[in-house]
């Protein structure tokens, strides 16, 4: 699957900030391509269809490169399985890895993911987590129906600096996340990545190469259109959804915070004419109330999911675009080969 020479799979993000890759400790990621074939096999064992497997990285930093060596899954278990403890399994895998002399620190995780659907809270929340405790934590997002379709699909991600300090925070609100500037263009920023192999690994897909058939070099000229763009565009359809249904949320909190604003500001003036009456009759003033215990502010909806949908569509979008503009430029192919003859 990896390219024979060390190429790169990923120099700009979906969703990322150029900006925010100036400030973070990790400006490139180089795996093995051991690693890639791993967690590949592990997606082709356990994965089914949209069943999201995960699992762990391990390597080094050198410098400002983080170098990928080696990886193990996490163990699909069920409800069942109450006495299953992750940490400790975790643990235990890295104590054995040292004893054999293989690369054992932790640094980051990887996750497959199913048509592009992997922006979620659970991500972001498991990402922070590696990223608090280990600075240079990246999260490796493996794609197989990308990859099935003839090119791999694996990016690296990391939370930026801004999202990072709102998250140590826990302050979702919208005046927040204004203060801080933060849009769904800013919450991840991706990292190049380059696979690297062994000269015998090189050697061998070389042979491979040359041995494959006719067929399989034009597969990728196939005009037919799979099932991947009109999936692409239910899930896209389905998160839209969820944005209005949140937009809706925002207008209702906006409407009744505005309605009682007016109710506040009409009560004032009601209690200064009152006050003013009564000292013009010489009688003492009323005694002074707490309106914010008498009108107490509505509780904002969180913005922090609205922007990580927000985050989804863009995904979505830029999904669609790829496989849009691979079909158009073959079918412009096509139809130009049709005209030469």
């Amino acid at each position: 699957m990896a390219s024979r020479k060390e190429s790169t799979a990923g120099s700009t993000s979906v969703m990322a900030s150029t900006s925010g890759t100036l400030d973070s400790p990790v400006k490139q990621i180089q795996i093995e391509g051991l690693v890639v074939l791993k967690i590949i096999k592990h997606y082709q064992e356990e994965g089914q269809g949209s069943e999201v497997v995960q699992g762990v990285l391990l390597g080094l930093v050198v410098e400002d490169r983080l170098e990928i060596t080696n990886c193990f899954p996490f163990p699909q278990h069920t409800e069942d399985d109450a006495d299953f403890d992750e940490v400790q399994y975790q643990m235990e895998m890295m104590r054995s890895l040292r004893h054999v002399n293989i690369d054992h620190l932790h640094v980051g995780w990887y996750q497959s993911t199913f048509y592009g659907s992997f922006v979620s809270r659970a991500l972001l929340d498991s990402q922070f987590s590696y990223q608090h405790a280990i600075e240079e934590s990246v999260v490796l997002i493996y794609d197989p129906i990308k990859t099935a379709q003839g090119s791999l699909s694996l990016k690296a991600y990391r939370l930026t600096p801004k999202l990072m300090e709102i998250c140590k925070e826990k302050d979702f609100t919208p005046e927040a996340l204004k203060k801080a500037s933060i849009g769904f263009e800013h919450m991840f920023e991706e990292v190049p990545i380059i696979i690297k192999n062994s000269h015998l690994i090189n050697a061998l897909m070389w042979d491979l190469e040359d041995k494959s058939t006719v067929a399989d070099k034009h597969e990728l000229l196939n005009l037919s259109s799979s099932n991947h763009l009109e999936k692409s565009l239910q899930l896209l359809m389905d998160r839209v959804d969820d944005m209005s249904q949140d937009i809706v949320k925002y207008n209702t909190y906006s409407r009744n915070l505005s309605k009682q604003q007016q109710q506040k500001h009409q009560y004032t003036q009601r209690r200064q004419q009152e006050n003013a009456q009564r000292q013009s009759r010489g009688e003492p003033p009323l005694p002074e109330e707490d309106i914010t215990k008498m009108f107490k502010p509505p509780q904002p909806p969180p913005r922090m999911d609205t922007l990580l949908i927000a985050g989804q569509i863009n995904n979505y979008c830029q999904n669609v675009k790829e496989f849009t503009s691979q079909n158009l430029g073959k079918l412009f192919m096509a139809e130009a080969l049709q005209e030469h003859n």
